[in-house]
């Protein structure tokens, strides 16, 4: 079986400002589906707005093979 997501996470950007981007149109679009009561363009922002905050975002954690650094465990101050 072919595995895809390695080459397909390559294109996703690793930078959180084409994410933010993509956000921002997608309220751009939707705000001019309703100011022009244009219910399909209002729904084109609502994608590009999930699209943008949730499954990209997503899908660059789920395919890259960083792990975050270990948390320390601090067992405090014990008074001694």
């Amino acid at each position: 079986m072919l595995d895809l997501s390695p080459p397909l996470a390559a294109l996703l950007p690793q930078s959180p400002g084409p994410y933010i981007a993509l956000v921002l149109a997608g309220f751009v679009i939707g705000i001019l589906g309703h100011l022009t009561k244009v219910r399909w363009l209002v729904a084109a922002g609502l994608i590009v707005i999930v699209l943008g905050a949730f499954l990209f975002p997503v899908a660059v954690n789920l395919t890259s093979n960083s792990s975050p650094p270990p948390i320390e465990q601090f067992g405090g101050d014990s008074g001694e």
